[in-house]
């Protein structure tokens, strides 16, 4: 008998874009262990009621593998850090929970009432776990091929498309402080300074101009200035930090780490 929150499922294979031959896999993706405990203790059951939780550790292990795949087909240019990287954004909870809500999981969970009580359809961990349990239900249910569409589509192009969109896809989006602050170490640099150099508009639609500075070791001259502007001093910085990435990637590896040595001797 399919307990009401399996009453339908269709709308959620429409999402995936799979349709089951074997729904019960996507059944079991859904059943979180509170709700199957319950399940056994009201059915007075000998034999377990299974969760998700053996399909969760398959769908992470799929999910890596065709992420990891995937990555290498698109950026053949990348260095292994860069995959690490971006993989690791990917592949991250804030990432995959943002997937699940698109997807509406957690109307389609079949919880305890402990966890309904506690608002279990939208926490993150049981979010991601769920996704995860689906990558595999897919997997499972129509081989490798299937998962591949399923997580090229709903897990890995929409946001690769929209870091592209912001600068790049070797960096995910609010990162690009992170990565200056690691990148001016290999040229040579200071510790990039921020300043607030101009504020705009009204109150409720202000505006900011953010500068950013980079000086290599013993020069008190800025080698690098550049500004952006945006809606939030934050957002201002990060696009600041993204020109400032940029141009450091410009800068030819060697020739950086010599003028690097040089400029720190101390007769100059």
């Amino acid at each position: 008998m399919k307990t009401p929150e399996f009453a339908s499922l269709e709308s959620l294979e429409n999402s995936i874009g799979h349709h089951f031959q074997r729904p019960e896999l996507l059944r079991l993706a859904l059943m979180h262990s509170s709700r199957a405990r319950e399940m056994e203790a009201a059915e007075a059951a000998h034999a377990p009621v299974r969760d998700n939780e053996q399909l969760e550790f398959l769908g992470d292990a799929v999910l890596g593998f065709v992420t990891s795949d995937e990555l290498y087909r698109r950026f053949p240019g990348f260095a292994e850090g860069q995959f690490s990287k971006l993989r690791a954004h990917l592949v991250s909870s804030r990432h995959l929970a943002q997937v699940a809500q698109r997807l509406q999981l957690g109307e389609f969970l079949a919880l305890g009432r402990g966890e309904e009580r506690s608002g279990g359809r939208s926490k993150t961990a049981l979010l991601v776990n769920a996704l995860e349990a689906v990558v595999a239900a897919v997997y499972l249910d129509g081989g490798l091929e299937a998962a591949r569409q399923f997580i090229v589509q709903c897990v890995l192009s929409p946001e690769l498309q929209q870091l592209e969109m912001q600068g790049g896809p070797g960096v995910p989006t609010g990162d690009y402080k992170s990565t200056l602050q690691e990148a001016v170490y290999a040229t040579g640099h200071c510790q990039p300074l921020y300043a607030l150099v101009k504020e705009a508009g009204p109150e409720h639609r202000k505006t900011f101009t953010v500068e950013v500075r980079l000086h290599r070791g013993g020069s008190a001259t800025a080698d690098f200035v550049a500004q952006a502007m945006g809606t939030t001093k934050k957002r201002a910085e990060q696009d600041a930090a993204r020109l400032a990435v940029e141009y450091l990637r410009s800068l030819p590896a060697a020739s950086s780490s010599k003028e690097a040595t040089e400029r720190s001797r101390p007769d100059r």
